[in-house]
């Protein structure tokens, strides 16, 4: 029987919009921004990589999420496991096709034909091994390549990251003709100071696309699915629709609610919300139990709305015991808050607190301090 989470809206016109962009502008890549859990990720695994096999591209998909602190050489691992799977086939049968005869009986005899030539190794510096990369699978693969790197903005904030985004860009405008590229980012200033900045390796180089959210289309579905298993109760479109906007427009997030409504045959959307608040709180408490008084009180502050670094605001940190609220201790906290994904910055917009669900929980249940 199927469940909430085989629920999913597949995008496939989306995709080959994108895979026509790549083609219209040989060499310069497409940089999707979207909140996080907006389903990009999703999008990539679900629409575009199959979007691109029909297109005859062979895609190469790498998390840099994951590996902030080296994702120049996460991209070459992902390029290094494509080759092996081309080269190295899973089945039994295809290994022994692929392993070189180096004996051939003669009447009686044997002829050693010896070790077949081997390419020279890759090079061990990143930047290199990423150019002899790209061209070893596109050959390998006798088609171009479809680099689809998740949170770009990771490159540019680890160490030498100038270095790397340099690399990158050269490969992209060396190789042109084989390789095309995809990049998402949860970070707007992030990939702001990527994209935008002059002076910067990839300035104007990309061409940055507001990733769309799922509508109402993925809605229906929870809507479907939720009287299918109550037959006679009806979760109201309208209502969900609200608070799919009020919490960022995050399926995963809404599918959570939406859930534990079904647990409890809940039809109420504002009651399933506090349910949900109530019972994600124990997870929530200890996610900040780690964060010092000074860092929750920010965080705080934050889901608020109220401005981190005004007079009034910085008086009442002042007041919490750990002595005077300056500019640059806020600025501190903040900057901590931030790698740890509790808030996000976006352009032209106040900083937020990243879940909007958490945000409601700790207005609510969290004081000043």
């Amino acid at each position: 029987m199927a469940t909430f989470d085989d629920l999913q809206v597949r995008r496939p016109e989306l995709a080959r919009s994108y895979l026509a962009l790549l083609d219209a502008q040989p060499g310069r890549p497409l940089a999707m921004f979207a909140a996080r859990r907006i389903g990009k990720t999703h999008f990539l695994d679900h629409d575009l990589t199959p979007a691109a096999v029909q297109h005859r591209l062979l895609p190469v998909y790498a998390d840099l999420w994951n590996h902030k602190a080296s994702p120049l050489e996460a991209i070459n691992h992902a390029l290094e496991e494509a080759l092996d799977d081309l080269n190295v086939p899973k089945s039994r049968v295809a290994r022994l096709g692929k392993t070189p005869v180096k004996k051939i009986g003669l009447i009686g005899a044997s002829l050693d034909l010896g070790d077949a030539p081997a390419r020279r190794a890759l090079p061990t510096v990143p930047q290199l091994r990423l150019d002899a990369l790209v061209m070893r699978l596109v050959d390998a693969a006798e088609r171009p390549v479809l680099l689809m790197l998740d949170e770009v903005q990771t490159l540019g904030e680890a160490e030498g990251g100038d270095s790397a985004i340099a690399a990158l860009r050269a490969v992209l405008h060396k190789r042109r003709d084989a390789l095309k590229s995809v990049f998402t980012g949860s970070s707007q200033e992030g990939l702001a100071r990527m994209f935008s900045t002059a002076g910067a390796p990839m300035y104007q180089f990309a061409q940055l696309l507001d990733f769309p959210p799922l509508g109402d289309e993925y809605l229906q579905l929870l809507v479907d699915h939720f009287g299918s298993i109550h037959p006679g109760k009806i979760l109201p479109l309208e209502a969900l629709r609200k608070l799919y906007v009020r919490i960022g427009h995050k399926p995963g997030l809404l599918k959570d609610v939406v859930k534990g409504m079904s647990a409890e045959g809940e039809t109420d959307v504002e009651v399933g919300v506090n349910q949900f608040l109530a019972t994600q709180g124990t997870i929530w408490n200890a996610l900040l139990q780690p964060l010092d008084a000074f860092d929750r009180a920010v965080l705080v502050v934050i889901a608020r709305g109220l401005p981190p670094l005004g007079r009034e605001t910085l008086e009442q940190l002042g007041q919490l015991g750990t002595g005077p609220a300056t500019v640059a201790k806020v600025r501190s906290a903040i900057d901590r808050l931030l790698r740890i994904n509790l808030v996000s910055r976006m352009a032209n917009a106040p900083i937020a607190v990243d879940d909007p669900l958490l945000a409601e929980y700790l207005r609510k249940h969290q004081g000043p301090g």
